[in-house]
């Protein structure tokens, strides 16, 4: 079909003798607009027609007895006829008396009817809206009134558009009845004009009419307000989207009137609920701090050390039943999902055919006497005998062999348990060519522990099973023969107190009173006195499980904070691996009771994870770890560990990568100490005070493997727990020790929760990777103190420099896109997020192997290539020139700057953002 529509030069509709209203695109079938734009109805056309149907119409007479007959139709020509009014209808009024409608076609047929005017028979009247209902015809005072209200408004919107007489167009979209084609014939308003004007009254002259640039102005106008509306539209869309993405965006008003009349709403329209406001953090702490006090932690732990899951050492069927019921205590607190994985894996234990002994040689007789056949062992000790004098090393560190006067190069030493691993004690004895290590408990420094009580550890220097370094135990999976660096190649064996005072009695030499140790002390044997060590202990194959569960996020459920605690333990294990579990397993229910509910919706999951073999060296973390090499560290961004969270009452203690520093600082501002009742914050200056993670700390494994940010905090006392690793680690002195253990519990609880909470409901990830620009500050100024001595190799320190400004710029710029993020756009806020996920890995020297080298982390991990080992490097050729090896340096000062520089690059974003003249 084609329509006839006539639209005024300046964009308004305009009277004429067939249609009025606007009608910008084809029409669809009944004579509705396809594109939404005829606001008008079709009117059988007058003298004039009304423009819009905006009000109602007044009271119409009926059509006239007699119409005039019609005008021939003539050709197209532009004419201009004497300046006289042209009559308007009022806007709201209906005109009548109509032989042309917009739909316009003359009996249904596409001719457009060229200048006819006078009254016509209803069957040429049709409705431009596309209601179907024409106009009526009125009387003839009716028609006067409205041609002089339509003169009136012709005179004011001359004035409006600078007082020329108004043109218009007319076109034709009428339908083709006869064909698919279909055309558009435009006709100029003063033609219409002429027409009607022939027709009543026979006026002659025809005069060109100029050009007029008003209607240029108006249809700017129009376009420039069409653009506004569609652009406030597409606006409030988004906005919608961006505030609520699964919510429906409430409908403007007046938006119901755009469908179509009668149509019913779509049976398939999908409708999201309107998802509940956030909580405030205030009352997340409430939450939390609620369901915290009506918890009660010591039944937990108790039943831990019924006699039915103790002693529970890894790969034992106690371990396995511990297992079994964790996880299906998991399933009963509602997680959404609960699962653990299987690892074959080799620790070592005592032989049961020979016993491990240390005795006593007297050279000149030849006698030998037993100083103890000692039930506690070291697992992954050289399995050997050796005999040689016995020198006192202290505590075995690294200062402490450097102070000795005494070498103990082919002899034994003997160090005091504490301050640093068992398998550093023994490294720092190795690399200084001692024979075996013997390691006690003494009295100073243990003082309520029994003299002949045995105790346990483990020489691994690394974590995880050693003998497949780099490769995940799963399934009796096959590998090359091959094994940790990390194993020693002396023997190690742990003695009783008791024990060790035998062998004072056959040493020399007061110990130093620096050392604050016991007066029983001695420095080394008689020279007629050697020590004869026998180590016996065999390698066993054990299955052990990892029990996981989770809490899947709201929004970005393959974001997670991982908590976890060893499950295992050599002996009743309370302290060491009880306090965990029981922490563990509440705040897996705590968490799951707040997010069924009590509305908490975390943005991110929460993995709870139980692990075996924490004795051995975190063997089942770090077996995870290395199962999920790859992928885990874009996945897990922050692990948290309970291990040995309660060891006293005096002190709160925390050791955690510098990252999770300011959300630390918030933490402790935000609970209080569970028994005095003041702020854990206490100390300004408490970053200095941080401790690095040890190697026997599950959470190391995380950071200086893996390069996830971990935490690990607990409360304790100056001097050491004296039951770890010990037979006496039971409930009863654990609750002798701390009273008031339930309390200290609530306490750890809450610091762990919150870590939880801030780590998974914020839209931002509480990292701070600005703290890593001091780290790097500090390790420049080091090097900064040899600078003669790079000067000497023909190096310089220009590119270590620009390493570390493109990294403070990365982090400034990082900081600058966060502030100028729209909040509310997660997508913006996730791109935001995975670049600070990726700084900690990024530390992660990309230049050693995982195999030979695990702990690549050049901050936080061990080896050639990490900052330490290259100030350390550079100290040696000042105090032994020959020991210096200037290859190694070079490369371990490339290779540092690299890792630095490359930390940087990827912290900038891509890579067109990275400005690099390196």
């Amino acid at each position: 079909m084609h329509t006839q529509g006539i639209i005024s030069a300046s964009g308004l509709p305009h009277s004429g003798p067939s249609a009025h209203g606007i009608g910008l695109g084809a029409a669809g079938p009944g004579g509705r607009s396809r594109l939404g734009c005829g606001l008008g109805r079709q009117l059988p056309a007058p003298a004039a027609l009304a423009p819009f149907p905006l009000g109602p119409a007044p009271a119409q007479a009926p059509p006239p007895a007699q119409a005039p007959p019609p005008a021939q139709a003539g050709p197209l020509r532009a004419r201009r006829r004497p300046r006289q009014p042209i009559p308007w209808a009022p806007l709201g009024l209906r005109a009548a008396g109509s032989d042309a409608s917009l739909a316009g076609g003359r009996r249904g047929r596409g001719r457009a009817i060229k200048g006819r005017s006078g009254a016509a028979g209803p069957q040429r009247a049709s409705a431009s809206s596309g209601d179907g209902g024409g106009g009526r015809s009125g009387g003839p005072s009716s028609s006067v009134w409205q041609l002089r209200m339509m003169d009136q408004a012709r005179s004011a919107f001359s004035t409006l558009f600078g007082g020329e007489p108004l043109s218009y167009t007319r076109f034709s979209l009428a339908r083709q009845v006869d064909g698919d084609n279909s055309h558009v014939e435009m006709k100029l308003a003063a033609d219409e004009e002429e027409n009607v004007d022939n027709n009543m009254r026979g006026n002659h002259a025809s005069v060109p009419k100029p050009k007029r640039c008003n209607g240029f102005i108006c249809y700017g106008t129009i376009a420039v307000v069409l653009f506004f509306l569609i652009g406030f539209m597409i606006g409030y869309l988004g906005y919608c989207k961006r505030v609520e993405p699964k919510a429906e965006c409430e409908r403007p008003t007046g938006t119901e009137a755009l469908g179509t009349e009668g149509t019913e709403p779509s049976e398939t329209e999908e409708y999201f609920p309107e998802t509940p406001s956030r909580l405030f953090w205030t009352d997340l702490k409430t939450m939390l701090s609620e369901r915290l006090s009506n918890t009660d932690f010591t039944n937990t732990m108790r039943w831990l050390n019924e006699n039915s899951y103790v002693p529970r050492e890894a790969g034992s069927q106690k371990d396995e039943s511990l297992a079994l019921l964790i996880e299906n205590r998991f399933r009963e607190f509602q997680l959404s999902k609960s699962w653990r994985d299987e690892h074959f894996v080799k620790i070592q234990v005592k032989s049961s055919n020979a016993q491990n002994t240390v005795t006593i040689v007297d050279m000149e007789s030849d006698l030998v006497y037993l100083a103890e056949s000692p039930e506690g062992y070291v697992a992954y000790s050289k399995a050997t005998t050796v005999t040689g004098r016995l020198v006192h090393v202290n505590f075995g560190t690294k200062k402490d062999f450097e102070n000795l006067k005494s070498p103990v190069n082919g002899s034994l030493v003997i160090a005091r348990a504490g301050k640093i691993t068992f398998a550093e004690k023994v490294a720092n004895a190795q690399s200084y060519n001692a024979l075996g290590v013997l390691i006690y408990m003494d009295q100073a420094r243990f003082p309520i522990v029994n003299a002949r009580i045995p105790f346990f550890g483990h020489a691994h220097l690394g974590t995880g099973d050693p003998y497949t370094p780099g490769f995940p135990s799963f399934n009796h999976t096959q590998f090359p023969p091959s094994q940790s660096s990390g194993l020693p190649s002396i023997p190690v064996q742990t003695i009783s107190r008791a024990a060790a005072e035998k062998l004072f009695e056959n040493m020399e030499g007061d110990c130093p009173s620096a050392w604050e140790i016991d007066p029983s002390c001695r420095l080394e044997t008689s020279s007629n006195k050697n020590v004869n060590l026998t180590v016996n202990n065999v390698l066993k194959e054990i299955r052990i499980f990892n029990v996981f569960g989770v809490i899947k996020g709201f929004e970005e459920p393959d974001r997670y904070v991982v908590i976890g605690a060893q499950r295992d333990a050599w002996g009743p294990g309370a302290a060491k691996s009880s306090v965990g579990t029981a922490l563990l397993l509440e705040l897996a229910r705590i968490f799951s009771d707040m997010v069924l509910k009590g509305g908490f919706k975390p943005s991110r999951s929460i993995v709870f994870a139980s692990w075996s073999a924490g004795d051995f060296g975190a063997i089942g973390a770090t077996e995870w770890l290395e199962g999920y090499l790859s992928s885990l560290h874009l996945k897990a961004f922050t692990y948290i560990n309970l291990d040995k969270a309660i060891l006293g009452t005096s002190n709160f203690k925390v050791s955690a990568s510098p990252l999770l520093y300011s959300l630390l600082e918030k933490t402790m501002k935000d609970v209080k100490h569970p028994i005095t009742g003041q702020s854990l914050y206490r100390d300004s200056n408490w970053i200095n005070k941080v401790e690095k993670l040890s190697l026997d700390n599950a959470a190391f494994p995380f950071l200086a493997y893996s390069g996830i940010p971990a935490v690990s905090f607990c409360f304790c006392e100056d001097t050491d727990y004296p039951y770890l690793g010990t037979t006496m680690d039971l409930y009863e002195n654990l609750n002798q020790k701390i009273p008031q253990l339930n309390k200290m519990a609530r306490g750890a609880a809450e610091v762990a929760g919150q870590l939880i909470m801030k780590l998974t409901y914020d839209l931002e990830l509480n990292l701070n990777y600005e703290m890593y620009n001091d780290r790097i500050l500090s390790f420049v100024r080091d090097m900064n103190q040899f600078r003669t001595d790079i000067k000497e190799m023909g190096l310089n320190l220009q590119w270590l420099y620009s390493a570390r400004g493109d990294f403070f710029r990365a982090t400034s710029r990082l900081t600058t896109d966060y502030k100028n993020a729209e909040r509310t756009n997660r997508f913006v806020m996730r791109e935001i997020n995975d670049r600070i996920m990726k700084v900690e890995h990024n530390f992660l020297s990309p230049y050693v192997s995982p195999r030979d080298s695990p702990f690549r982390h050049i901050f936080w991990g061990s080896g050639s290539h990490t900052l330490p080992a290259l100030v350390e490097h550079l100290k040696l050729r000042q105090k032994n020139k020959s020991a210096f090896n200037e290859t190694l340096l070079r490369n371990q000062l490339a290779l540092a700057t690299w890792t630095i520089q490359g930390a940087a690059n990827a912290l900038s974003g891509d890579i067109w953002d990275i400005d690099n003249e390196l």
